[in-house]
C-alpha cells in the first residue's frame, strides 16, 4: 500500500499521479496517519509553550484528584492530624516550585545549547516517528533525571542526608511526593539538567516529562488502594502505590529499593526491586522516629547539617558508614 506523509490528502493524489502516471485515493489509513502526526505534533507545540498557569494546574489538579480518590479508596485510615501534614507537606512543595523557578532558566538554556550544537543521545539517532521520538527521550530523561538521581542520593552519605526529610514522613499519601528539603531539590534539579543534556532533549519534552513526573509521583505515593491485579498489572511498566510503597518502609533493607519514578523496570533491570505484603508496611525511617524530626518544618531543615545517624536493623550493618 502506498503511504503519504504529506499535510493534505489531495497532495497525496497529486504526488502519487506524478510518481505512478495514476490519480491515487486516499484511504482510512493515509487520512490517520496524518492525523496521528497532527496530534503529536499539538502536543509538541502545546508543551513547547506550557503556561506556568498550566504547570500549576497540573500540581493543584493533581494533589486534588489523588487526594479525593484517597478520602473514597484508602490504603489506610491512620488516625493524625490530616491538616497539619498537608501544612507541612505543602510547606516543601513551595520550596521545591520556588527552587525550580529559580534555575529553571539554567535548564532551559542547557536545553537550547543541546538541541543548537546537536548533542545528546536524541541528536545523534536518525529519523524516526515523532511518538518514538518522545518515548526515547522520556525513557532517557527518566532514567538519569529520576531513578539514577534517586540511587544515588541513597547511595551518597551527604545526599542521604538531604533526601532523609522525605523518608521521615509518618503518614504516606499524595502530598508526600514534593516533601523535598530544598536542598534536595537542587540536588534533583541538577540531576534533571544532566540528564536533558546527555538526552540532547528539547524544551518540549522536559517540560511533558515534568508533568508526567509530577503526575505519576502524586500517583505512586498516594493512598489509595488499587486491586491487586491491576497494581501488577500496571506495575509492569508505571511505579504504583503498591511498588513504591515499599519503598517508603521503615527499615532497610526495603528504604534501598525500588526507585523509579515513571517507569518501573529500571528496578527490576538493575537489581533494586523488591516486594513486601503492603499490610507489613510501616512508613517512616527508623533513624529519626520522635515527633519533631518528622513533624517539626524548623527541625527538618537542620536534619542534613547533622551528624550522620546509622540507621538500625539493617543487613548492611556495619558498612553503611561508608556506603552512605
Amino acid at each position: 500500500m502506498f503511504l503519504c506523509f504529506v499535510e493534505s490528502p489531495t497532495d497525496c493524489a497529486k504526488f502519487h499521479k506524478i510518481l505512478f502516471g495514476s490519480v491515487y485515493y486516499p484511504t482510512y489509513d493515509i487520512i490517520s496517519s496524518v492525523q496521528n502526526r497532527n496530534s503529536m505534533e499539538s502536543i509538541v507545540q502545546y508543551f513547547s509553550h506550557i503556561p506556568s498557569s498550566h504547570r500549576s494546574a497540573i500540581l493543584l489538579g493533581g494533589l486534588t484528584l489523588f487526594m479525593l480518590l484517597e478520602s473514597g479508596l484508602p490504603y489506610y485510615r491512620d488516625r493524625y492530624s490530616k491538616f497539619s501534614h498537608l501544612g507541612i507537606n505543602l510547606f516543601f512543595t513551595l520550596t521545591t516550585v520556588l527552587v525550580n523557578f529559580l534555575m529553571a532558566f539554567i535548564l532551559l538554556n542547557a536545553s537550547d545549547w543541546a538541541v543548537a550544537s546537536h548533542f545528546g543521545v536524541l541528536q545523534w539517532l536518525p529519523v524516526m516517528p515523532l511518538w518514538l521520538y518522545i518515548l526515547l527521550g522520556l525513557l532517557l530523561l527518566d532514567f538519569v533525571g529520576a531513578y539514577l538521581a534517586h540511587w544515588m542520593e541513597h547511595r551518597v552519605k551527604w545526599m542521604w542526608k538531604f533526601h532523609l526529610v522525605h523518608h521521615t514522613d509518618p503518614n504516606v499519601d499524595a502530598t508526600t511526593a514534593n516533601r523535598h528539603h530544598p536542598g534536595e531539590s537542587v540536588i534533583r534539579f541538577v540531576f534533571t539538567t544532566v540528564a536533558a543534556l546527555l538526552a540532547g532533549a528539547p524544551v518540549y519534552l522536559i517540560m511533558l516529562y515534568q508533568s508526567a513526573s509530577v503526575a505519576l509521583s502524586q500517583f505512586n505515593h498516594a493512598n489509595i488502594r488499587l486491586p491487586r491485579w491491576l497494581d501488577r498489572l500496571a506495575g509492569l511498566v508505571f511505579v504504583t502505590p503498591g511498588m513504591h510503597r515499599v519503598h517508603h518502609h521503615y527499615v532497610l533493607p526495603y528504604t534501598d529499593t525500588n526507585y523509579g519514578n515513571i517507569f518501573s523496570f529500571w528496578d527490576r533491570l538493575f537489581g533494586t526491586y523488591s516486594t513486601l505484603e503492603n499490610d507489613k508496611i510501616r512508613f517512616g525511617i527508623d533513624t529519626h522516629e520522635a515527633d519533631e524530626e518528622k513533624n517539626n518544618i524548623f527541625f527538618m531543615l537542620k536534619i542534613p547539617f547533622q551528624p550522620y545517624r546509622m540507621p538500625v536493623g539493617s543487613k548492611f550493618e556495619g558498612t553503611d558508614e561508608n556506603r552512605r
